[in-house]
């Protein structure tokens, strides 16, 4: 029996979210002396699929990932939009495309300008370089010697080759690293993987110190409730898979690295939240916050898509004669398709003439859907132009004071026109660069949005609003800020409750422009960071 099961176990710190927060802040807290206990809802992450760079899309709405719905969205043609999140350890990280970028320093310059001091770029900088561990870069922007492994990915597509070089054609610089001076340009992802093999937190930070006497991971553990007492976090309750209830108690914090999406659940099944709504539900509120759940954020992408001429694409791969092939190459050499990342290839563009990047690519080398839309058949590419900036905010709320009922999640995705605007000037683009030569001699024809060379805005607004949907980047339901009525303090301490932080992408008070796994990992690094001043003197429990 674990040590959490043990009835009256106390720990340091405890973290409800084993993800790519989670393990992140486990690991500063161990290596600081500390007893940490980590709580994970969903599985260990030991599988082939997840390992394995190429395969994570069949790990998507399988038991490693929860797959959220929003309510119908008037703004994408009364659609609901589907969310995943990862669901084991190494959460987002070990579920992702693996996608390493840092945003934009605009972006926490302007955090910093809306009340979180000590989060502008100048602060946050020294924080990714500590975390990093770069194949390839150093100097000034990158680290060498962190836990996060970040290299160059091993495989490249002849369709992903293709697109880079027409996006030159059509007039967009090569860049070589898209988190050095400057972001805009076209080029390949620097990915987190370890020697042809994903390298989530899971298998960076947590690793390095599982079997620590002062570290116990518990998995199929869902936390129902924050313990609160005379406004201070006092322990965590959670379920274990057989429905057993335990309890956990914490000594100096509570951590919550859920994500998005269940922290700010978490919080108002605790009794942090809007009172209002939770006295309708019929949970007494400790803390009226009505900033928890609000200010919901998501990058959303939409498709373009073009057959090419041969049977080139990663189609069919996964079976027959050439998925052995692939196999036993990858086996014997951690190489080949198998060691692709599938998003290989992508940029980020200025399309308004501002000096700032506002849409970003993600290009895949094969026809993808949704979660709840098949892909065209066939060979093809998929260029998908992603917002960087979203102006629509939405909220998340509870259905019921039952832990095991889903969210109420209203995106309002492309309530705002500026959203829309964006991502017709990212689908004119990317049908632009469809057209240049080095694509054009692969490419038979385009799927969607049309064949025909010049499409009216009115035939693109329906493009975008009948198939955009997410990136998997939500964020920003439990904002920081040096404002008072925000949830959390600058600090990422809870307003309100002594001893209880929040450390993952809830955080964000707006999106970073790009993929979002660095920022969570440098947020939880500060999180660490802040916990530790807080409560400076610990007891770490004998585990002999």
């Amino acid at each position: 029996m674990d040590r959490a099961m043990a009835g009256g176990m106390e720990f340091d710190h405890i973290i409800v979210g084993g993800g790519s927060a989670g393990c992140v802040v486990a690991h500063r807290l161990v290596h600081a002396g500390r007893s940490v206990l980590l709580l994970e809802a969903g599985p260990g992450d030991a599988h082939a699929f997840v390992r394995t760079p190429a395969t994570f899309v069949r790990v998507i709405g399988t038991h490693r990932s929860f797959v959220y719905e929003s309510e119908p969205e008037a703004g994408a043609a009364g659609r609901k939009l589907f969310i995943p999140q990862g669901r084991m350890l190494g959460g987002g990280s070990s579920l992702n495309a693996m996608v390493y970028v840092r945003g934009q320093p605009q972006d926490y310059d302007d955090w910093a300008a809306q009340g979180c001091i000590g989060w502008a770029w100048s602060d946050v900088l020294p924080v990714f370089r500590r975390a990093e561990a770069n194949e390839r870069l150093s100097g000034p922007l990158h680290g060498t010697d962190g836990p996060l492994t970040v290299s160059d990915a091993r495989h490249r597509h002849p369709l992903s080759l293709a697109f880079v070089r027409a996006a030159q054609e059509a007039g967009h610089p090569y860049n070589h690293d898209f988190n050095g001076a400057a972001q805009a340009g076209v080029g390949f992802y620097q990915t987190t993987t370890i020697d042809g093999r994903r390298g989530s937190t899971a298998q960076t930070y947590l690793r390095a110190v599982r079997g620590h006497r002062n570290l116990e991971v518990v998995t199929g553990a869902t936390a129902t409730r924050v313990d609160i007492a005379d406004r201070r976090a006092r322990g965590v309750t959670f379920q274990r898979a057989d429905g057993t209830a335990q309890r956990a108690s914490a000594r100096a914090s509570v951590i919550l690295t859920a994500g998005a999406l269940a922290t700010p659940k978490l919080l108002m099944l605790s009794g942090v939240g809007p009172a209002d709504h939770l006295s309708e539900i019929g949970i007494a509120a400790i803390v009226d916050s009505p900033g928890v759940g609000a200010n919901f954020q998501d990058h959303l992408e939409v498709g373009v898509y073009g057959r090419t001429r041969a049977a080139m694409s990663m189609l069919g791969h996964d079976r027959g004669w050439r998925a052995l092939r692939h196999g036993a190459e990858y086996a014997l050499f951690r190489s080949g398709l198998l060691a692709s990342t599938v998003v290989e290839s992508g940029g980020f563009f200025d399309t308004t003439g501002a000096g700032r990047p506002d849409v970003q690519f993600h290009v895949l080398p094969v026809l993808v859907g949704d979660v709840e839309r098949a892909p065209f058949e066939g060979h093809g590419i998929s260029l998908n132009p992603c917002y960087l900036r979203p102006k629509a905010r939405g909220r998340v709320t509870l259905r019921s004071a039952d832990p095991s009922t889903p969210i109420h999640l209203t995106t309002n995705a492309l309530s705002e026109r500026d959203d829309v605007d964006t991502l017709i000037r990212g689908v004119r683009l990317a049908r632009r660069i469809l057209r240049q030569p080095s694509l054009a001699r692969l490419i038979e024809r385009e799927l969607a949005p049309g064949e025909s060379k010049e499409i009216d805005d009115d035939a693109l607004e329906a493009h975008v609003r009948n198939h955009a949907k997410t990136v998997y980047h939500p964020a920003g339901t439990c904002r920081m800020s040096g404002d008072a009525h925000a949830p959390l303090d600058p600090q990422l301490a809870v307003r309100g409750v002594e001893g209880l932080f929040v450390g993952d992408a809830s955080a964000m008070p707006t999106l970073i422009s790009g993929n979002t796994n660095a920022p969570v990992i440098m947020i939880a690094e500060r999180c660490a960071d802040f916990v530790l001043a807080h409560s400076p003197a610990a007891s770490a429990i004998d585990r002999t």
